[in-house]
């Protein structure tokens, strides 16, 4: 039996490579993947994407900064401290609770107009809504109107986030060639840590400036980001993939609808996997600054330090997680990191509770840059590889963003634990987490095994490279 490559090449000339003696399944698990040796354009644009993802991280983790060590006093004072911080990561929560809408609406546009307006239009939305955050008023300027506005700049910011991710791994993975899907898509995730990194940097030096500008100036200064994001994206060449679904006129009047109709399994799938990155990371990072400022375990100044090195360590190690993808395979690296997410939740707060500067530091690299790191590094190609080309940018999205939702109300439920439970009732939700992307990633199949890595390999081997990728 015959096998067909279908690619797109320099020009926009197609080519076939005839592999011999290969399967229908192995046939369609390599379909759809764009060019065997990529575009021409790959490497920017992963690069572009991964700078509007470090954009975007920017403004919607940055507020998660704000929550947890200004928010509970300018927008919700005259409660005790745990009632205040209670208040802000609820309105965090707001925020995540309104991505799966935003992937919704950007997974449909994805899939009907095409990766590239997705991308431009909510690099937009999030920079207008981050910048107007720097500009409200506070509870003792304009009273209830001030969480009200809060609120309502969160819904915006998660509505642009939940429509960001799906367009940009998309382009990147798209564009990228077979054998280098994880390493690709590892630099876009690897934009994460980046925002990461930047925000809390600005946090750190605008501490000095008192407590209302400390929070007001990082929000502000990102619409310089915003400006030179907007610059790049626009540059970024669409998606081949989409291209060819758009030419066979295979483009779906109801992508969402269809995708759900069709693999809602995929999708269920999907959300456990995330679940263990996302919401483990709204315990470990998110919760655990407020749990070292509450508990006199760190001042700002030092919490803020331990996340930027676990921040600046983590670019690295996403791209590295997302590239050994490609050596062994999607599942294997997220059944071995969740299952030592299982065992770390306890360790994590042990450590952490003696108050040592450098073992708080070490347990907060340990919890990025292994439990979350490899998880994002590794969804950047599964994710896209689970479903097909035509419903690609609504199943994907759904997956990660629907997940979004608990972990945006992580940190509020962590705190009600620690109030009831101490420390402990924290870190056993983190174990339950992990045991749950542990389970999705045993019941999701492997998308790039050993079989489909000798087919691409022999891909490659047969199809003249006639570009740079």
């Amino acid at each position: 039996m015959s096998y067909y490559v279908d690619c797109r090449q320099w020009g926009g000339r197609r080519c076939a490579a005839l592999l011999k003696g290969k399967d229908t399944m192995s046939n369609e698990a390599l379909t759809m993947r764009g060019p065997v040796h990529g575009t021409k354009e790959a490497k920017r644009v992963a690069v572009g994407s991964g700078v509007g993802a470090v954009i975007e991280t920017y403004d919607f983790i940055g507020f998660g900064t704000a929550a947890a060590l200004y928010f509970g006093t300018a927008f919700f004072p005259g409660a005790d401290p745990v009632t205040g911080t209670l208040a802000s990561f609820a309105t965090l929560g707001v925020g995540f609770a309104a991505r799966p809408l935003g992937g919704i609406i950007g997974g449909h546009l994805g899939d009907k107009l095409g990766r590239k307006p997705v991308l431009v239009a909510s690099l937009i939305l999030m920079g207008l809504a981050t910048f107007a955050i720097g500009l409200l008023p506070t509870y003792s300027q304009v009273g209830l109107l001030a969480p009200a506005l809060l609120v309502l700049v969160r819904i915006i910011q998660g509505l642009a986030f939940g429509a960001e991710w799906g367009g940009a791994i998309l382009m990147s993975y798209e564009h990228a060639p077979w054998r280098k899907k994880g390493q690709f898509t590892g630099i876009v995730q690897a934009g994460f840590p980046v925002g990461l990194l930047l925000a809390n940097l600005v946090f750190l030096s605008s501490v000095g400036l008192g407590s209302e500008w400390a929070w007001r100036v990082p929000f502000l200064a990102s619409i310089v980001l915003v400006a030179v994001g907007l610059i790049i994206r626009s540059k970024v060449p669409e998606s081949p993939v989409f291209e060819d679904v758009k030419a066979k006129g295979d483009i779906v009047k109801s992508p969402i609808v269809e995708v759900i109709k069709t693999d809602w399994r995929n999708i269920v799938r999907g959300i456990g996997l995330r679940i263990a990155e996302t919401a483990g990371y709204a315990v470990s990072v998110t919760y655990m600054i407020s749990y070292l400022h509450t508990n006199n375990l760190a001042d700002k100044t030092e919490t803020l330090v331990a996340l930027c090195i676990a921040a600046g360590i983590g670019i690295f190690a996403t791209y590295y997680w997302g590239k050994l993808t490609d050596r062994v395979g999607r599942r294997p690296v997220y059944i071995w990191s969740t299952a030592f997410a299982v065992v770390f939740g306890i360790p994590m707060f042990m450590l952490v509770n003696t108050g040592m500067f450098l073992l708080i530091i070490a347990t907060i690299v340990i919890a990025y840059a292994v439990c979350q790191n490899s998880l994002a590094g590794a969804q950047g190609a599964w994710f896209p590889e689970l479903f097909q080309a035509k419903t690609r940018s609504s199943g994907a999205s759904l997956s990660y963003q629907i997940s979004a939702m608990v972990s945006g109300f992580t940190p509020f439920i962590t705190t009600l634990l620690f109030v009831s439970m101490g420390w402990m009732g924290p870190a056993l939700l983190f174990s339950i987490y992990a045991a749950i992307g542990l389970w999705a990633a045993l019941i999701t199949r492997e998308t790039w095994g050993k079989r489909e890595r000798e087919l691409a390999e022999e891909a490659a081997s047969k199809t003249p490279q006639t570009i740079n990728a």
